[in-house]
């Protein structure tokens, strides 16, 4: 493969109502074989799957790359979080049961876990394989379909993903992937046969989903954006909550939905801490993502790049002080120069109602704000809306605790920042959405219980 940024590489029909329903349908007839299956047959392929994407890391993280604009070296850790989850649920598949109540009398009753039927899965184009994998592999676990819609900007991974699980041995259509925009996620939304929609992306279309999937009483998943807060306590190890800073905000080019992107420093460590980020950040390699050495590639698109700078000049009017980065960057190789390309920002001078610290930028842009106590940091980092993740870093394990205990978010980070083991549920609280991808928890939103209840005795009529 050879990437030319700012160059079409491929295009794909866009699937109309008629395509949709086809995908469903065929979805549909997959889920009826596919659901009689025991839980240890649908383990077996499931692990086949992943065994496949091992196998094809390189290609798969190469074509991942081209896809958003990641560095490969990120682009495979994504494959490898994509091919453990997948043996992750492989393993919990032949694990799927209920339970059994003894009632009075000899009598009994006992719960089912059943699967829902075709699912939706609708996917960000900033984790596109992974997102794909992590909505996949609970929904097939459990024993239902699933028609998935990558964004447009990022349609070509997840094909193969589809391949994939055909090689690996699911019913025909059990895995479906239609491309598109808005117009086929409503068609996909308000589909009659579609059991359940899981969705990722911004808070905008997830209301739009939600009140979609309301009309057909569809039950839902929403992994929306957010303003996370990452707090640095000056009894920190200092390098450690660096490293934690530039993780919290730097991966893919910034475009992460859980990013801490309101980093919030103990004054007594401000200017020593935002020294080090800064020269940190300054030393940070830009430039073809498929080169090894190269740690941040190019943002998603146009207008998105440009919408990026627009915060940052809205930050430089509120009175917000660049201390690093925020302008576009042209790599060497003439090749690039039509590349999305910025240089990772830190914002310094930061107050809590400037625009750049409340609202989800979505880019390499970091804000750092002073507090004194361990209270008010609290308090200012719950005053958003969102609440996807929250860090804290601090040798004090009883103030760590105390804090991520108070802050209102799904996932919390001690001492480190943005790492995703798919053993551990991942959601958010408030505007950031609902439901949980990952873990066991992710079991509870691909299934449904069915309660039986079983009568021994005589059936003893009060008529």
């Amino acid at each position: 493969f050879k990437m030319y940024p700012g160059r079409m590489i491929s295009k794909l029909l866009c699937s109309g109502e008629k395509e949709v329903d086809l995908a469903v349908q065929s979805a549909k007839a997959a889920f009826k074989i596919w659901s009689q299956m025991s839980g240890m047959e649908r383990s077996r392929v499931l692990l086949e799957a992943a065994r496949i994407i091992r196998e094809q890391r390189e290609e798969i993280a190469t074509l991942e790359t081209i896809n958003n604009g990641k560095s490969i070296f990120e682009a495979r850790v994504d494959i490898d979080i994509s091919w453990q989850c997948l043996e992750y649920y492989a393993g919990l598949a032949g694990s799927l049961a209920g339970e059994h109540i003894q009632l009075p009398g000899g009598s009994f009753g006992y719960t089912r876990r059943e699967p829902l039927g075709v699912c939706v899965g609708i996917g960000a184009w900033n984790y596109p394989f992974q997102i794909a994998c992590w909505k996949s592999a609970p929904a097939l676990a459990c024993g239902n379909a699933m028609v998935f819609k990558p964004s447009p900007f990022t349609p070509i991974s997840v094909v193969r993903l589809a391949e994939i699980f055909t090689e690996a041995g699911v019913p025909k259509g059990l895995f479906n992937v239609v491309q598109g925009g808005a117009a086929t996620g409503q068609f996909l939304c308000h589909h009659p046969d579609v059991a359940k929609i899981s969705f990722t992306g911004s808070v905008p279309t997830g209301i739009k989903i939600m009140e979609m999937a309301a009309k057909g009483i569809k039950p839902v998943t929403l992994e929306l954006g957010g303003k996370s807060p990452l707090i640095i306590f000056s009894d920190c190890a200092l390098e450690n909550a660096v490293n934690g800073a530039l993780m919290a905000n730097f991966l893919t080019q910034g475009e992460v939905c859980c990013n801490g992107t309101r980093v919030f420093v103990e004054r007594k460590i401000l200017d020593v801490f935002t020294k080090e980020v800064v020269k940190r950040t300054q030393k940070i390699k830009i430039g073809d993502p498929l080169l090894e050495d190269t740690r941040m590639g190019a943002l998603i698109n146009r207008p998105h790049l440009d919408r990026v700078q627009g915060f940052i000049k809205q930050a430089k009017e509120q009175g917000a002080e660049v201390l690093c980065g925020g302008d576009l960057y042209v790599p060497d190789d003439p090749k690039l120069k039509n590349g999305y390309y910025m240089r990772p920002c830190v914002l310094g001078n930061c107050t809590d109602d400037m625009t750049c610290v409340k609202e989800e930028i979505f880019g390499p842009v970091m804000s750092i704000l002073p507090f004194d106590t361990e209270e008010e940091a609290v308090e200012r980092a719950n005053n958003t809306k969102f609440g996807l993740a929250g860090g804290v870093f601090t040798r004090d394990i009883q103030k760590a605790h105390r804090v991520v205990a108070a802050l209102k978010a799904g996932m919390c980070f001690i001492n480190n920042y943005n790492i995703s083991p798919v053993e551990l549920p991942f959601g958010g609280y408030k505007a950031s959405g609902f439901g949980r991808e990952n873990g066991r928890a992710a079991i509870e939103y691909y299934s449904q219980l069915k309660t039986v209840c079983v009568e021994m005795g005589d059936v003893e009529s009060v008529f």
